[in-house]
């Protein structure tokens, strides 16, 4: 009889979720909505789900905001994962429109432009890594290749960053013409060149290396002289020039 009782229990408390995630969060009692939880605990102590169903804001075909985003986690997995994908992708999502999928978007952006704060690009550069932690929020997640510019002054600063290219899923297309030309038209002293690897994997490809030397060439040439190559996976960053890529 007991287990028959615990049995019980245990359908009702799926089918009072059930109802629940059936209505509308405003019908939720406030201590359970998504915006109230983040206002009386502080948004570290919510969800992923929790803090997209806030960005997302209202449900949509009979289900609420929080069920679109855990059908959004579903999908892809990480946080990091759904930041790379595109609009058109995001729009796929059951219960997700145009508007929603902007707004995450844009939300994600304006993530990856406050962590590149951290680094000034006014800063005089002592190492690759001042270079690389401008980048990496920039680059973290991409599911193309990009292939960057720091332009640098004749006291080593980083005056401006341009893109030069962005290509498929595991390569981009870039001439030393086009990378020396933007040098050339914004008075750089000097250059460093940076691309992502999507795999994951900072490993230099021999393209890369020999890309580096044309480069490099170049840049003497043109007495603009390539500083460094920087390869930049997640996190992580492989220097060309710590390599031994540059004679």
């Amino acid at each position: 009889m007991k287990k028959n009782m615990n049995v019980q229990s245990g359908e009702v408390s799926m089918i009072s979720e059930k109802m629940r995630s059936e209505r509308s969060i405003r019908e939720w009692r406030k201590d359970e909505r998504p915006r109230e939880r983040l206002l009386n605990y502080g948004p570290n102590t919510i969800s992923d789900s929790e803090l997209l169903a806030i960005l997302i804001g209202t449900g949509s075909h009979g289900i609420t905001a929080l069920d679109i985003a855990r059908n959004m986690l579903d999908n892809y997995q990480s946080i990091m994962d759904l930041g790379s994908r595109s609009i058109q992708e995001l729009c796929s999502i059951k219960g997700m429109g145009m508007a929603k999928a902007i707004g995450i978007a844009a939300a994600f952006e304006l993530s990856r432009r406050f962590q590149q704060e951290s680094f000034n690009p006014g800063s005089i550069l002592q190492s690759p890594d001042d270079v690389a932690r401008y980048f990496i929020p920039r680059m973290r997640g991409a599911r193309t290749e990009s292939f960057y510019i720091a332009l640098l002054n004749t006291s080593n600063i980083v005056f401006s960053t341009k893109k030069i290219s962005e290509g498929s899923l595991n390569s981009s297309i870039v001439h030393p013409r086009e990378v020396f030309r933007t040098a050339i038209i914004e008075s750089a002293a000097s250059i460093i060149a940076l691309h992502n690897h999507p795999s994951g994997n900072t490993e230099p490809s021999n393209e890369d290396i020999s890309l580096t030397e044309q480069l490099r060439q170049v840049g003497n040439m043109m007495h603009i002289p390539l500083l460094d190559h920087i390869i930049i996976a997640g996190d992580t960053y492989t220097s060309l020039r710590e390599r031994g890529c540059f004679p």
